[in-house]
């Protein structure tokens, strides 16, 4: 089925990836930035560009009714380029707000504008301690503090507008982006999902899946301890509990920025089941690989 679609946030790192998708698929695309810039780049990738502030609420919902979607997808964020550590902690408190904000504005906009179906970005990095793999109904980390605490608020806020919305809402919990454009702070994060395959989860719910919450990440859920020595052998680094520096900027310019191995495995099996989400990259090993391979130069300089 086509489907016309208001993207949220299509000049960001999984925008960009998923903005040719919907195109190719036949799918009129509407996107935003807030950056006149990035509105060159979305129209290059075949979609509508507008320029709008996710927090001036009048004109984002003037965009949506002009836009006239049937389906609304959420894929906004405001992070610093290559996530740099020094800018992480106001970072946070933006993107908590987008979360938070942002969210209700554009769910406002969309329910008014008649739209049928909302897809949102969430992270799988948000549960609070337990068995894992986990999957979608472990519960969130309540009480976790400090910048962390501001993250998990701002994904229960956006979670409980858009699935208390009344439209469908589906949020999309991924796991820690690795891939073209990305770049992390994975001191909470989740099993890995390359970014290609975040996109392909975000186009399979426009069709598929019910409403509610599902975890994409890849097939072999991991936790840092297992994957972080894996990364360091590509870099030509040995295994430390924290990789040295060097290897910190050399896997940030591959989009994958690795501060701590405090990381948990979590389970795609309800996306696969339902939204029929089959990853590309269905083992981290074989994505990381894949990432490193892209630019051999890089890793011999950086050794």
């Amino acid at each position: 089925m086509i489907h016309r679609v208001f993207l949220a946030g299509a000049g960001g790192a999984i925008g960009r990836r998923l903005t040719p998708l919907l195109v190719a698929a036949g799918h009129p695309v509407v996107g935003t930035t807030r950056s006149i810039e990035k509105a060159d780049t979305i129209r290059e990738l075949g979609a509508e560009a507008v320029v709008v502030d996710v927090f001036d609420a009048a004109a984002l919902a003037r965009a949506v009714a002009v836009a006239a979607p049937d389906i609304v997808i959420h894929q906004l964020t405001d992070l610093p380029r290559g996530l740099d550590p020094s800018k992480m902690d106001e970072a946070v408190q933006r993107n908590a707000r987008i979360r938070t904000e942002g969210t209700r504005h554009l769910v406002d906009a969309a329910v008014a504008a008649g739209v049928r179906r909302l897809i949102a970005q969430s992270i799988a990095w948000a549960y609070a301690p337990g068995a894992e793999p986990y999957d979608e109904n472990a519960p969130l980390d309540l009480a976790a503090e400090g910048r962390r605490a501001v993250s998990v608020g701002g994904v229960v806020a956006l979670e409980r507008t858009v699935l208390g919305a009344p439209l469908e809402g589906i949020v999309l919990r991924y796991g820690q982006l690795y891939g073209p454009g990305t770049g992390a702070d994975v001191r909470d994060g989740a099993s890995p999902v390359h970014v290609d395959d975040a996109a392909r989860a975000a186009l399979l719910a426009l069709d598929h899946g019910g409403p509610g919450v599902y975890n994409v990440t890849d097939d072999e859920p991991a936790a840092a301890k297992d994957w972080i020595p894996e990364i360091a052998r590509l870099a030509g680094a040995k295994p430390p509990r924290h990789l040295p520096a060097w290897v910190v900027r050399l896997v940030a310019g591959k989009g994958v920025t690795l501060l701590s191995t405090d990381l948990r495995g979590n389970s795609n099996a309800k996306a696969r089941a339902e939204l029929g989400f089959a990853p590309r990259f269905p083992r981290w090993r074989e994505g990381f690989a894949a990432v490193f391979a892209a630019a051999p130069e890089r890793a011999a300089t950086a050794a």
